[in-house]
């Protein structure tokens, strides 16, 4: 994993020079997030991928749902859902959890379609996330397969700042009790209808607010605190 604490943007300036696609020069153009700046005067994307499974490397993205928070609000004006073209067949074990079906999933648009404007949305902000090795790594699977280039970001995991407040209050935390749909039963959240990509990009939203008001409840936390 990239050092974000100190050197995200020196990086992100040589994979500029690095990159040989044009969509990976246009993300790379955009500086990153000052990590000493209050999280809150950075935009932040809550991101969720529905998958065929946990291997980036062979398993595919079914969906996407994102929606933004900027100056420390959830702008519901912001949020979307896409559905993305998948190669063959859905199997039947992932299927039963995201209820995706081969119909629905040929109604979607091409991960390729698809990658160019998830780039996009997320230039130059923080990316949150629940469980960073899905999103992370499915993203940067894809940009180094369509584009040579890998795939850096700020990042935030509520699954990490959960662990960090329920260790703090000295609850045992057990792992599946860090599962996104425990965890909002957890803290009071909605409930929303669960492994709908927008849904649990909502669901994280909500959650990471929570948590933040948690960690540092009379200021907004500094954003490398949070970072990954």
């Amino acid at each position: 994993m990239f050092n974000y604490f100190s050197s995200s943007d020196q990086i992100r300036k040589k994979l500029l020079k690095k990159a040989r696609h044009e969509v990976m020069r246009k993300y790379y153009s955009v500086p990153f997030p000052n990590p000493k700046l209050p999280w809150d005067m950075s935009e932040v994307v809550s991101l969720d991928f529905e998958t065929t499974g946990l291997d980036s490397t062979t398993d595919q993205i079914l969906s996407y749902g994102k929606v933004n928070i900027r100056h420390g609000l959830i702008r519901l004006g912001s949020a979307r859902h896409q559905l993305v073209q998948t190669a063959g067949f859905i199997p039947e074990s992932s299927a039963v959890i995201h209820h995706i079906t081969d119909d629905q999933a040929r109604e979607g648009i091409p991960l390729q379609q698809a990658l160019p404007e998830i780039l996009r949305l997320l230039a130059g902000k923080v990316m949150l996330v629940h469980f960073n090795r899905i999103e992370q790594g499915f993203l940067n699977s894809a940009c180094q397969k369509f584009y040579g280039s890998p795939f850096l970001i700020p990042m935030i995991d509520t699954l990490t700042l959960a662990q960090r407040v329920l260790s703090h209050r000295n609850h045992s935390v057990e792992p599946n009790r860090l599962r996104l749909f425990n965890l909002r039963n957890d803290f009071n959240l909605p409930n929303y209808k669960a492994h709908n990509a927008l849904y649990d990009a909502l669901t994280t939203a909500e959650l990471f607010l929570v948590l933040e008001a948690e960690i540092s409840p009379n200021k907004p936390t500094v954003l490398k605190n949070l970072i990954l």
